[in-house]
C-alpha cells in the first residue's frame, strides 16, 4: 500500500512523487513533535531527545544582530559568504589547531545540513558509496539516499570505543570499493570521540585507499577531558563541515561552514550559487561575532559538564547501567537491552509514563540501535535533576 502521503493514482496528483522523498524519517523529530503535542496540552515535559543548546545565542551575537538590522541592506551575499565572516572562520584555526587555511577555502553554508549537500553534490555521482561509522547521525545516510548514493554501514563497537579504525574501513573498501568516508569526533549518538592518533591514521588511510575524507566537526568546542583534532591538521585533501548550531548555541540561525581544498571552492560556489543563493545575510554578520564571546560559551560547556557528571552519577541509579564513554557533545548513549528489545516503544512509553522525551536508538543504528537510547543532557541542569528523579522513580 502506499505510505501516508504517498501518491494514489487519480487522488489528485497528476503523477507518482519522486523516490527520493521516500527516505527513511528523521526520528528525533518525530519524537519532538509527539512531545510538543503532549506539551500544548499542559504536560511538563523535559526535552532529551533533541541535540539543541538549551541556552540562547551569546550577547555579542545578538547585539551584532540588532547593529546589523540598523546598518545593513541585509540583501543577498556572495554565495561563498561575507568576506569578514570567512576571514574570521580561517582566523579561527589559527588560534584554536594552529592550522593555517586561507579563507578563500571557507564556504559559508546554511547550517551544517547545507553543507554535507553541497560536499556530496560536490565530489560523489549518482551510484557512490560512502562509509559512515554506525551508530552515526541518521541524516547522513538519508542525504545520500536522497542524492542517489548509498551509505555503507562501517560499524564501531565498544574495543575501539565506538570510533570507526583503518583496518575495518580497507576491508570495508575491498569488499566493495568505496568512494569516501564521513566521520564525526566528537559523534553523534554516542558522544565518543578519536583520540591519540586515530584521526591521523584514519586520513592516512583514507589517502592509502584514495577516498575523500569528509570530517563532521560540528561538536568541536565540546570536549570534556582533552580538546578534539580536526581533519585539516593530518590531510590536505580532508572536507571539514561545522557549523554555528551546537557549541556556538545558535540552531535557528542556520549558519554553518566548510574547509574545503582550493580545487573545490568553484565547484561549490557554483552549486551553492544555483541551490541557496546564500546563506541568511542576518546569521552571517552575527556569527562573526561569536568567536569574542568564548567567556559565555565556555560557561556554557561548563554546564553540559555538571549536566553529564550528574546524569553519569544518577541514571545508573534508574537501572541505566551500560553508557558509552562520554568525551564530547552533549549525548550519553545507553545500551538498554536489559530493559528492552524494543527502543522506540520503550522511549514512547518513557515520554507517556513520565514526560521525559529521549531518542530510540533506532534513530542512529538501524541493526542494533532497538537496544540502545540517546539522552541529551544540553538542557538547564535543573531539568536534568528534575529527569533523573522521575526516571528513579519509574524505574522503582
Amino acid at each position: 500500500m502506499p505510505e501516508q502521503g504517498e501518491a494514489i493514482p487519480g487522488r489528485g496528483l497528476p503523477r507518482p512523487l519522486s523516490r527520493r522523498g521516500r527516505i527513511d524519517p528523521f526520528i528525533v523529530m518525530d519524537v519532538l513533535r509527539a512531545a510538543n503535542e503532549k506539551e500544548a496540552g499542559g504536560a511538563d515535559i523535559i526535552h532529551m531527545e533533541v541535540g539543541q543548546p538549551g541556552t540562547p545565542a551569546p550577547a555579542r551575537v545578538v547585539e551584532a544582530a540588532h547593529k546589523a538590522l540598523e546598518n545593513s541592506r541585509l540583501g543577498y551575499t556572495e554565495a561563498l559568504g561575507v568576506p569578514e565572516l570567512r576571514e574570521r572562520i580561517a582566523r579561527h584555526y589559527n588560534t584554536r589547531y594552529g592550522v593555517s587555511v586561507a579563507p578563500e577555502r571557507v564556504v559559508v553554508t546554511s547550517g551544517s545540513s547545507a553543507g554535507f549537500v553541497l560536499a556530496f553534490l560536490a565530489i560523489l555521482d549518482v551510484g557512490a558509496r560512502v562509509a559512515v561509522p554506525t551508530p552515526g547521525y541518521p541524516c547522513y545516510r538519508h542525504i545520500l539516499s536522497a542524492l542517489g548514493a548509498r551509505a555503507v554501514t562501517l560499524e564501531t563497537g565498544a574495543g575501539s570505543r565506538w570510533a570507526p579504525v583503518p583496518a575495518a574501513l580497507a576491508e570495508l573498501n575491498r569488499q566493495d570499493p568505496l568512494d569516501a568516508l564521513l566521520l564525526a569526533s566528537p559523534a553523534n549518538p554516542t558522544g565518543t570521540m578519536l583520540v591519540g592518533n586515530g584521526l591521523a591514521e584514519l586520513a592516512k588511510a583514507c589517502e592509502q585507499l584514495g577516498l575523500w575524507f569528509i570530517s563532521d566537526e560540528i561538536y568541536h568546542g565540546l570536549e570534556y577531558e582533552e580538546p578534539a583534532q580536526t581533519a585539516l591538521a593530518h590531510s590536505g585533501s580532508a572536507i571539514v563541515i561545522n557549523s554555528f548550531s551546537k557549541y556556538f548555541s545558535m540552531t535557528g540561525w542556520r549558519v554553518g561552514w566548510m574547509v574545503v581544498p582550493h580545487a573545490l571552492v568553484r565547484h561549490l560556489e557554483r552549486l551553492a550559487q544555483n541551490l541557496y543563493i546564500c546563506a541568511p545575510a542576518l546569521s552571517q554578520y552575527a556569527a562573526i561575532a561569536a568567536f569574542d564571546a568564548c567567556d559565555e560559551l565556555e560557561a556554557n560547556k561548563g554546564v553540559y559538564r555538571t549536566n553529564r557528571d550528574l546524569l553519569l552519577e544518577e541514571l545508573p541509579k534508574a537501572g541505566f547501567t551500560d553508557i558509552l564513554p562520554a568525551d564530547g557533545a552533549f549525548y550519553l548513549y545507553a545500551n538498554v537491552r536489559h530493559l528492552t528489545n524494543d527502543s522506540a516503544s520503550f522511549a514512547k512509553r518513557m515520554l507517556e509514563e513520565t514526560g521525559v522525551a529521549v531518542t530510540p536508538g533506532i534513530d542512529f543504528d538501524t541493526g542494533r540501535g532497538s537496544r540502545f537510547l540517546r539522552f541529551s543532557y544540553a538542557g538547564a541542569t535543573g531539568r536534568m535533576v528534575e529527569a533523573a528523579r522521575r526516571l528513579k522513580n519509574w524505574s522503582a
